[in-house]
């Protein structure tokens, strides 16, 4: 979340590359929300029904407890339908329900605390300490085992990304591999959310709900993975193409590889002493210098046995986040990289997070330790494990080829 408002303010309006002026959202106002600026009364008249959805994010998380009700009727032939038809989406995604019922998890695995009734009892969600934990031997250890298994599961689902599958289908072969490495999925409501991994397409920013919808050739999708094993959580991401249309695709690959890269680079500064502020300035740097814009909504955070704990790792540069690296802690760093502009439009699901654009965006994310001397990034890629760095495409490759 932002704590100032660029020296020189962009209109929010989804259409509009103006200048904002001074008028501001009274109802964000009324929120506390930041850098709410338009440029006319008439620009934010247009985009009041995309806006209005960004209010939604400033509401407390028991609003996730009652879904919103479904108002359109399934497609007699198939089943399928989309629920919020009235909905003024930004990009040409939509959701595809029915979803899947809720995959159960045996009693006799592990469960975090929220798994029965949503809630988390401790961590960010409900404590706003800035304390952060220095795990000692055996808790390194213990999340050194959750991290590799983490991996795994990424891996095995990775495999499966590919045109014709959906993300339905990602998310029963995310569930049945946690289940065979004894492992809790973390998400599986987590403040109520029904799946057991996050799979965000194209314009999707984070948190995308597994559904029917079929992966297309030039799409890009993120998998977002987190086990709870033996007491701690392991998290990690990556963007993956999808079929070769998007490897051929000059700007869905410079957003993809722009997101690894300001990952790779953030870690290298990783060590003690590091403040956790300058991540993003290492981020945003990058980002700009490939004319890609940083998400600020969505920030890195602790992890242990609690989810999301302390610290706080915003991505955007000239953040004003509080504290330093020391040896013993765990926390994820997880940019968000767009091709347009940084601000985000929740879905009537109230989980879905969207560019306010409709434009593509890329993310990555590892669970470190910082050591004593650096760190030790915990879910590291494998040899073996998919996807991968790709070179963006010149614009002659590009076009011979299409012939």
């Amino acid at each position: 979340m932002t704590d100032a408002p660029p020296t020189k303010r962009k209109c929010l309006g989804a259409d509009c590359d103006n200048d904002a002026g001074s008028l501001q959202c009274p109802k964000c106002l009324t929120l506390g929300v930041k850098d709410s600026f338009f440029c006319s009364q008439e620009c934010f008249k247009r985009n009041w029904n995309t806006h209005k959805t960004l209010h939604k994010q400033e509401t407390s998380i028991f609003d996730r407890i009652f879904p919103p009700k479904a108002v359109s009727k399934p497609d007699p032939e198939t089943g399928y339908y989309n629920p919020f038809p009235n909905f003024h989406y930004t990009g040409a995604l939509r959701p595809v329900y029915p979803l899947s019922p809720r995959r159960e998890v045996p009693k006799t695995i592990p469960h975090p605390d929220y798994a029965e009734d949503g809630i988390p009892k401790l961590g960010r969600s409900m404590v706003r300490s800035n304390k952060v934990e220095l795990l000692d031997a055996k808790a390194q250890a213990g999340m050194r085992k959750v991290c590799k298994l983490a991996r795994e599961v990424l891996d095995i689902a990775a495999a499966a990304v590919r045109p014709g599958v959906t993300t339905d289908e990602i998310d029963e072969i995310v569930h049945k591999a946690c289940l065979e490495r004894n492992s809790y999925p973390s998400p599986l409501n987590y403040n109520h959310f029904p799946k057991s991994v996050c799979t965000s397409v194209n314009e999707v920013i984070c948190h995308g709900i597994p559904d029917n919808r079929i992966l297309l050739d030039g799409d890009i999708v993120n998998l977002d993975v987190t086990l709870y094993h033996e007491g701690y959580h392991g998290d990690l991401n990556e963007t993956y193409y999808v079929g070769d249309k998007a490897k051929a695709d000059p700007d869905t690959v410079r957003v993809t590889e722009t997101a690894r890269e300001c990952l790779e680079l953030a870690i290298k500064e990783v060590k003690p002493g590091t403040l956790f502020r300058e991540f993003g300035n290492i981020i945003e740097k990058h980002a700009k210098a490939k004319n890609c814009s940083v998400i600020r909504t969505y920030v890195g955070h602790g992890i242990n046995s609690v989810f999301h704990c302390p610290p706080n790792i915003p991505h955007y540069a000239k953040n004003k986040a509080v504290g330093e690296c020391k040896p013993g802690m765990t926390f994820t760093i997880e940019p968000m990289i767009a091709l347009g502009k940084y601000r985000d439009v929740t879905w009537p699901d109230n989980w879905t997070s969207t560019t306010v654009d409709g434009k593509k965006t890329a993310q990555f994310e590892h669970t470190l330790l910082v050591t004593e001397t650096g760190v030790e990034i915990l879910t590291a890629r494998q040899a073996n494990s998919p996807g991968g760095p790709v070179a963006v495409p010149t614009t002659e490759a590009t076009t011979n080829g299409t012939n």
